[in-house]
C-alpha cells in the first residue's frame, strides 16, 4: 500500500458568477491541466437568496461535461433541446455539452432559504468533442450508500467503490466521485488508481490528510473517552487538497468530524484552448465556436 501523499492544500476563492450568483471556485481557468481531466469545480453554498436567486441565465457550452451535485435547495434547469427538469438535494446531474448547447440553471433556497451544492467540470478529448449532446439525470434515491461499522457512509456518485456502483455511467474522463462523511476520530484508507489525477474537497468539519497512520497526538475513538481530539495538520472547510501519486488516500477525521468529495479521474493529456464555457483543443476550433454562436449555428443538427 502506498499513501499518496498532499500534493498542496488551498482555499477555494470567492466569486460572481451567472447574473451574481455568489460562490467559491476550487480551480479553474489559471492551470486548465492542473487535475486533468477536470477543469473547474465551484462551491455554490449560500444561506442569502439574494446571492443565488438571479441564478445563471442562457449561456453555451461545447466540448465539456458538466456534473451538478446537490445538497440543500434545488436547481431549474431548460436547454435550447426542450429538456427541462428540476434537481433537489441529493440528486446528481452529469451534462455531456459535446458539440453545444444552451442551457440556463437557476438555484432556489429550501424552506430555510439555503442554498447548497456543486459543479464540477470535465473535459472531452478530441474524438468527442463534438458528439451529441445528453443528459443523466439521477435522483438522490438512486445514489448507492454505504455504512461502515464506525459510522463512515460513502454515497457512490460515479464509478465503483467497495462492490457498488453510481449510477451515471459512460463518461470520457471515467471517474470516481465519492460523497464521504467520517465520524470524529476515525482513521480511514481508500483505494485509489495510481495513475488517476485525485482531489479531495472538504465541506464540513475538518480532517488529517497527510499520513499513513493516525497522526501523532490523534486521539482515536475507543481511547479517548470525553478527551480533546487533536489532529496534528488539519483542513477545513472549503479546502481543495490535491494528491501527488499512490494507490491509497488516508485520513483522519478531525474533532467534529468531516464530510469532503473524493474525485478522480484519468488525465486525457491533450491540449486546452478555453475560453469562458467552451473547451476545445485548438484556438481556430474555440474561435470557430463563438463564430457559430455569431452566426446562430452553434447547435448542431
Amino acid at each position: 500500500m502506498s499513501i499518496r501523499p498532499v500534493k498542496s492544500r488551498t482555499q477555494a476563492r470567492p466569486t460572481v458568477e451567472g447574473a451574481g450568483v455568489h460562490l467559491h471556485r476550487a480551480f479553474g481557468f489559471d492551470k486548465p491541466d492542473m487535475l486533468d481531466p477536470f477543469l473547474l469545480f465551484d462551491d455554490f453554498r449560500n444561506d442569502s437568496p439574494d446571492a443565488y436567486l438571479k441564478g445563471f441565465p442562457w449561456h453555451p457550452h461545447r466540448g465539456i461535461e458538466t456534473i451538478t451535485y446537490v445538497l440543500s435547495g434545488s436547481v431549474e434547469h431548460q436547454d435550447s433541446l426542450g429538456n427541462t427538469g428540476q434537481l433537489g438535494a441529493g440528486d446528481v446531474q452529469w451534462m455531456t455539452a459535446g458539440s453545444g448547447i444552451m442551457h440556463q440553471e437557476m438555484p432556489k433556497g429550501n424552506a430555510a432559504g439555503q442554498m447548497h451544492g456543486f459543479q464540477l467540470w470535465a473535459n472531452l478529448p478530441v474524438n468527442l468533442k463534438m458528439t451529441e449532446p445528453r443528459y443523466q439525470d439521477v435522483p438522490s434515491g438512486e445514489i448507492p450508500e454505504l455504512v461502515d461499522d464506525d459510522g463512515t457512509v460513502i454515497r457512490v456518485i460515479i464509478g465503483k467503490y467497495s462492490g457498488k456502483t453510481g449510477p451515471v455511467e459512460g463518461i470520457a474522463a471515467d471517474p470516481q466521485y465519492l460523497d464521504i462523511s467520517i465520524p470524529s476520530g476515525r482513521h480511514k484508507t481508500f483505494p485509489m488508481d495510481t495513475y488517476r489525477k485525485t482531489f479531495a474537497y472538504i465541506f464540513e468539519g475538518s480532517g488529517d490528510f497527510s499520513g499513513a497512520s493516525a497522526p501523532k497526538g490523534v486521539l482515536l475513538e475507543k481511547e479517548f473517552n470525553d478527551q480533546e481530539i487533536t489532529i496534528r495538520d488539519p483542513s477545513g472547510n472549503r479546502t481543495l487538497v490535491e494528491f501527488d501519486s499512490g494507490d491509497t488516500i488516508a485520513v483522519t477525521a478531525g474533532p467534529n468530524g468531516v464530510r469532503f468529495l473524493l474525485v478522480s479521474g484519468a488525465p486525457i493529456k491533450e491540449p486546452i484552448a478555453w475560453h469562458g464555457p467552451i473547451v476545445m483543443n485548438t484556438r481556430d476550433e474555440l474561435q470557430k465556436a463563438f463564430a457559430d454562436l455569431r452566426a446562430g449555428t452553434f447547435i448542431q443538427p
